[in-house]
């Protein structure tokens, strides 16, 4: 028999962290960035979903099935990484929702839409990272017959005939638009064209979800998405890939700390890109059978500029500025995206970092590590494990606050980094 339980969900205030040489081995978890999305396209079926390689220890996604069970579904966790989502009453069409939200709110009011014709969320949460809105999310539903409108704290859709298929026309390649856009269009009447989408390694994950749960979809590289809807969707089992932000974080790691890490389960074939300027860089890469090996290395200054997959993911970016802050030199970073994400440099300059902001771009003044220890806080969830970093080669203890953030997308963050020999201590 099958023992289920809530997972615990390792989540700190406050985290405080010494110099460390990191030395073992470390098992990348599944993406937070493919599983919440997972969890929002179980809506679209009254089958029972099964996501194994689930991250159950994510305070986000412990935040997303909370919201699945207010909107009637059922959940049974199994273990620390299987997840089984079930439907054994009618789902309702307004989440109720007073604890904090998160965006995926967004995909859950496409979804809701796509099946029942109605649905009202609380309006998107999640890091606030300079302009975030979601015009493309209304745009999308609206065109394919919806129609949106915001009352008060919430955002409301309505297609009572049903959703219908059309051309979807994305400004840019924009990550939530393009999930929502295949989500709503897998039960709309009719082909749903999306063009310019963003072709993400956790958007092909949602889309072979779909495809198990009998969606049909076709993806023609960049260029555009073909989605025929169906009347009905089936339940399926599906496994998350890696987190490839936590592979990136644990490389990172190794390297400015001069140490010695294995990475099991390593998404090779989703980081060419991030693998190629690190080694550029001066990090010492083995590739194992299932593994990435890193002996190290020396930080070299960096230059990026963030950008659609297959480039460098904004999510990177505050690691890699660690990695800089470890440097001797000036590294150089542009987020495009997400111009107004380099408030984390503010958090770092506690500890030391010299740096300035010239338009668009971050530029971050090494001196071959030397930092010290300090109280900052963890602004977002990637900005929080950047501090960690830093504090691994600051001299003293560094204590990062609401370190709650990490927690939101790393699965035992502090537990792993013992396991590898940091000092770390939680409150």
């Amino acid at each position: 028999m099958i023992q289920t339980r809530k997972v615990t969900v390792e989540a700190f205030n406050t985290l405080s962290i010494s110099r460390g040489h990191l030395e073992g081995l470390v098992k990348v978890s599944g993406a937070k960035n493919s599983a919440l999305r997972l969890l929002a396209a179980s809506l679209l079926t009254d089958g029972n979903v099964t996501l194994t390689n689930y991250p159950a220890g994510l305070l986000d996604a412990r935040i997303h099935v909370e919201m699945l069970e207010a909107l009637g579904k059922t959940t049974v966790q199994a273990g620390d990484d299987t997840i089984t989502i079930a439907e054994n009453d009618p789902l309702s069409q307004r989440l109720e929702w007073d604890g904090r939200s998160i965006r995926n709110t967004l995909l859950i009011l496409g979804a809701l839409t796509a099946r029942t014709g109605e649905a009202a969320v609380p309006l998107p949460g999640g890091c606030k990272l300079g302009e975030r809105k979601y015009d493309l999310h209304v745009m999308l539903l609206e065109k394919l017959g919806a129609k949106v409108w915001e009352d008060g704290d919430y955002l409301c859709a309505s297609a009572p005939d049903g959703l219908k298929g059309t051309d979807i026309h994305l400004p840019l390649r924009s990550t939530g638009a393009t999930e929502n856009a295949v989500i709503a269009g897998t039960l709309a009447r009719g082909v749903t064209r999306i063009w310019n989408p963003h072709i993400r390694p956790e958007i092909l994950d949602l889309i072979a979800l779909l495809r198990g749960m009998g969606a049909q979809i076709r993806v023609f590289g960049q260029e555009h998405i073909e989605v025929t809807g169906v009347e009905g969707l089936n339940g399926t089992e599906h496994r998350v890939i890696p987190d490839n932000m936590e592979a990136v974080t644990w490389l990172a790691a190794a390297v400015i700390t001069e140490g010695d890490i294995e990475i099991e389960d390593f998404p090779y074939g989703d980081l060419e890109v991030v693998l190629a300027h690190l080694r550029a860089a001066g990090a010492k890469l083995y590739q194992g059978d299932n593994s990435l090996i890193v002996r190290g290395g020396c930080c070299y200054p960096i230059e990026i500029s963030t950008g659609p997959h297959p480039g460098i993911n904004s999510d990177v970016q505050p690691i890699l500025a660690a990695w800089g802050a470890k440097a001797r030199g000036e590294s150089r970073i542009v987020d495009l995206r997400f111009p107004g994400r380099y408030g984390y440099a503010e958090e770092m300059a506690k500890m030391g970092l010299h740096y300035e902001v010239t338009g668009d771009m971050l530029r971050i003044h090494g001196n071959g590590g030397g930092l010290y220890g300090a109280t900052v806080k963890a602004l977002d969830l990637r900005a929080g494990a950047a501090l960690a970093l830093c504090g691994l080669t600051a001299d003293g203890e560094t204590t990062i606050t609401d370190a709650w953030q990490i927690s939101r997308g790393y699965v035992d963050f502090a537990a792993k980094l013992r396991s590898l020999g940091a000092r770390v201590r939680e409150s």
